[in-house]
């Protein structure tokens, strides 16, 4: 199991509502601290300079979508091994399937119950190095 205690959550959803609600699941019932985006390219501005252990992605997003932030946030040196998990109201097997050969750990399906977030979010992390 993995070693580190998660802490720093580096989030992006384009909608407004929903990333206001999981950010503050994350914060007030996970305790996580956690850098909001509203979109891919605010991530990669942000990323290097917030250190995130998580990267947590909405898939579908208008100009840059989920995997297509993931490939430019793993370009950057200091984000390349950072493990992620998407976020997506597509989940369907051949879904799952694809975008964990993306490299991310996991995918949460939307809508989410923000009382349980956080510990969705422990548990994936807990299993990444299984």
């Amino acid at each position: 199991m993995g070693g580190e205690a998660l802490s720093r959550i580096l989030y992006v959803e384009d909608d407004h509502d929903v990333r206001k609600v999981a950010t503050f699941a994350l914060k007030m019932v996970g305790g996580f601290t956690v850098e909001p985006c509203e979109s891919g390219e605010q991530a990669l501005e942000k990323a290097e300079g917030f250190a995130p252990q998580l990267l947590l992605l909405d898939v579908m997003m208008p100009g840059m979508d989920g995997p297509t932030t993931l490939e430019r946030l793993r370009a950057l040196p200091a984000i390349a091994g950072v493990p992620a998990i998407f976020m997506t109201a597509k989940v369907q097997p051949q879904e799952v399937a694809r975008y964990r050969a993306l490299g991310t750990l996991d995918v949460i399906s939307k809508p989410f119950d923000p009382m349980t977030l956080s510990t969705m979010v422990r548990t994936i992390w807990a299993k990444r190095d299984d």
